[in-house]
């Protein structure tokens, strides 16, 4: 491992654990963390700051597993009774326990591994969430940081070279981390969905992460973005690009009007989405990467294939969207909507507050450098 100073690579950090699947009582902040090695292609980052996303929470609860049915927010405090610890990653495979989630990590490279030019160190870089790496680059599968591996919920983390991302630019630590996995999901979702400009985009979820990611990267296509979120979040939704809101829990329909939209992106699922499908137009596109209003829907099968419409699950994403996404940050097209920062010690206050659907915007976790 080659580094500026190794010396000042400590053996220890501070860090948050998860030590099974279930409530907030699985999370420990421990300083006694043994600091990770760059391996062979490898770099090893001090982190910055980590943001809050709904796969963090979903894997502690375990509401991957198919014995879980309701919605994120049911068991978001103290997990689920029925989910079977064999199946609740977002896999489906078993999770190896402690764990130190974090699918965000914002930080500075200060080592790395055999194969890795040393300039590399220095490099105020992101991680891409999604690392194909470890699985030789095959189609649709990787490991998710903070899952499969280690996470950015710790002073360091290690990732793959090639999948940590350079970003020249002079936003906060705060905003580079809230990009890598609401926005990926959300440039993979535009770009699944193939939105170009002119056509009207329905967006679900449209205040919390993702969805306000959406609702800039479908506006920056030159979309007409239509957004679903709570009234009080409204205004803040229209300042990202929306032209319109519909409230949380109207009629899309009385709202709308049947066949009326070319794209709808979703991530909620739940009662709604009959409605969704209602509103798009024939030959309509529907893409999906979330389900936190709840998992299990009723599909009146006539209205996808009558109305010929297109579905995509967008979970991996191509190579190209988060260069993208490095390309649009230094070129300042898109901005992050910060709704509040947390220290890492105060995590299980971040996730009540990302719970609560209190604050629009991403939740940040701020990693102490000392």
């Amino acid at each position: 491992m080659s580094s500026i100073s190794p010396s000042s690579i400590p053996s220890l950090m501070s860090g948050v654990v998860l030590t099974g699947h279930g409530g907030f009582e699985k999370l420990e902040f421990r300083s006694d963390l043994p600091v990770s090695v760059a391996g062979k292609g490898e770099v090893l980052i001090k982190v910055a700051a980590s943001a809050v996303n709904n796969t963090d929470i979903n894997t502690r609860i375990g509401w991957y597993s198919k014995g879980v049915r309701a919605g994120t927010e049911e068991g978001g405090s103290g997990g689920f009774a029925s989910s079977e610890n064999d199946d609740a990653s977002w896999t489906g495979e078993a999770l190896r326990f402690p764990r130190i989630q974090g699918a965000d990590c914002c930080g500075r490279i200060v080592a790395v591994g055999d194969g890795v030019d040393p300039a590399r160190v220095g490099e105020r870089a992101i991680v891409r969430n999604l690392l194909r790496t470890y699985v030789d680059f095959r189609p649709y599968e990787c490991w998710t940081l903070g899952s499969e591996c280690d996470g950015g919920f710790a002073q360091y983390a290690k990732a793959p070279s090639a999948e940590t991302y350079k970003v020249e630019s002079d936003w906060t630590d705060a905003e580079l981390a809230s990009i890598p996995c609401a926005y990926s999901t959300a440039e993979g979702l535009v770009h699944r969905a193939g939105v170009k400009a002119g056509e009207t985009v329905l967006v679900t979820g449209a205040s919390g992460g993702v969805g306000s990611a959406t609702v800039q990267l479908a506006n920056r296509r030159g979309a007409q973005v239509i957004a679903v979120a709570g009234a009080a979040k409204a205004d803040q939704v229209l300042a990202l690009g929306a032209s319109r809101v519909i409230r949380r829990g109207e009629s899309l329909v009385q709202a709308l009007g049947k066949d009326s939209v070319d794209v709808v992106i979703d991530i909620a699922a739940g009662p709604g989405f009959g409605e969704l499908l209602d509103v798009l137009k024939r030959g309509g596109r529907y893409a999906v990467a979330g389900a936190i209003a709840g998992p299990i829907v009723e599909l009146d099968v006539r209205n996808l294939y009558l109305k010929d419409l297109t579905f995509f699950g967008c979970t991996y994403y191509d190579d190209v969207v988060f260069e993208n996404l490095v390309s649009y940050i230094e070129r300042n097209e898109i901005r992050p909507n910060i709704g509040a920062t947390f220290p890492l010690d105060r995590i299980v206050d971040a996730q009540r507050e990302f719970l609560s659907k209190n604050t629009a915007g991403k939740i940040v976790l701020i990693v102490p450098q000392d």
